[in-house]
């Protein structure tokens, strides 16, 4: 299931067009992001994401987008694959029904043991208006 009027998308979105997958947003992980780690060694992989919103619809202002749930600090964004990655990040661009590309980054610490974590979600913050 999808958002009402915004939504994330994986599987290496292209900027500006409208592939990708979109992201569950219903949490039964339909279509979840998926990150396979190898703690040993403290792995850490950037994983390709966009935003876009349905046709017919804009934001209106900043757009946030931030990890929710993320009790280990293992989930940073960037608004480029070689940026600076945080908790969160502002979109300060309009987010029409193209994809506006961000990138994400999952890391691992060598003291967890193999689990599938479900913790953490994306949290997007912002105005919609219809265009």
């Amino acid at each position: 299931m999808s958002g009402e009027y915004i939504n994330i998308y994986k599987n290496n979105p292209t900027a500006g067009g409208t592939d990708g997958t979109v992201v569950s947003t219903d949490g039964d992980y339909t279509s979840p992001i998926n990150v396979t780690l190898d703690a040993s060694i403290s792995e850490s992989k950037k994983i390709k994401l966009a935003v876009r919103c349905e046709s017919g619809y804009e934001t209106s202002g900043n757009t946030v987008i931030s990890d929710n749930g993320d009790v280990d600090d293992r989930w940073k964004l960037s608004l480029t694959e070689n940026g600076t990655y945080a908790d969160s990040i502002t979109i300060s661009t309009t987010i029409d029904d193209t994809n506006t590309v961000f990138w994400a980054q999952a890391s691992s610490d060598s003291t967890e043991t193999p689990t599938t974590d479900r913790s953490v979600s994306l949290r997007v913050a912002t105005v919609i208006a219809a265009v």
